[in-house]
């Protein structure tokens, strides 16, 4: 059922660069200046670990390779 409201569309090295990137922007809120914007690091880190974005899900867009039937040649 998760499967229908969050489904995968994020290739794995996109999620990894979410996560990359939301960790770095949640570190600017503890460590850097400090300003709120930094939790802003919350979404895709969030989206990364599910490898679900909602945005993509919304608009039809996947990063996923296709997965093809086999199909006897």
């Amino acid at each position: 059922m998760l499967s229908k409201i969050l489904p995968k569309n994020e290739h794995p090295i996109e999620r990894g660069a979410r996560v990359v990137l939301g960790l770095l922007l949640i570190t600017l809120f503890f460590v850097g200046p400090k300003t709120p914007w930094g939790l802003l690091g919350i979404i895709p880190l969030a989206t990364g670990l599910l490898g679900s974005c909602p945005l993509y899900t919304l608009f039809g867009i996947s990063t996923c390779k296709m997965k093809t039937p086999n199909t006897p040649s």
